[in-house]
């Protein structure tokens, strides 16, 4: 299932210009599955930067807009999209002139995937 899915997602990955990587973490920021081209941020891979998505959640909620679903970050190279599927974050690392819009319409086509993944992070 681990080369199929990986597969999956490195089509996905292959269809955005200027998409460097996806990954699939628990909300610690614990990678579950990442595929990524070398042009990737080493930086932006690690846990201690995808785990401040749980944090940055904790606070937009607290605004009294209600639960934070997806989080964009655009930073002066790279933008950061990042989708709450918990107990899964979706973290999608691009360009700073990727279509957004583009990143943000793979969160369809990953979902059927994810329910496995769920099962097994939650069991763990």
């Amino acid at each position: 299932m681990t080369v199929e899915l990986n597969k999956f997602l490195y089509d996905l990955l292959n269809n955005i210009e200027g998409l460097h990587c996806i990954l699939i973490t628990d909300r610690d920021g614990v990678p579950v599955v990442s595929v990524a081209h070398e042009k990737a941020p080493e930086l932006a891979m690690r846990a201690s930067f995808l785990s401040t998505f749980g944090m940055a959640t904790d606070q937009g909620s607290k605004l009294g807009l209600g639960k934070n679903k997806t989080l964009i970050c655009m930073y002066s190279s790279y933008q950061v999209v990042q989708i709450n599927k918990l107990p899964l974050v979706l973290s999608f690392i691009a360009t700073h002139s990727c279509n957004t819009g583009h990143i943000l319409s793979l969160e369809e086509k990953i979902d059927p995937i994810l329910s496995n993944l769920k099962n097994a992070v939650v069991e763990a």
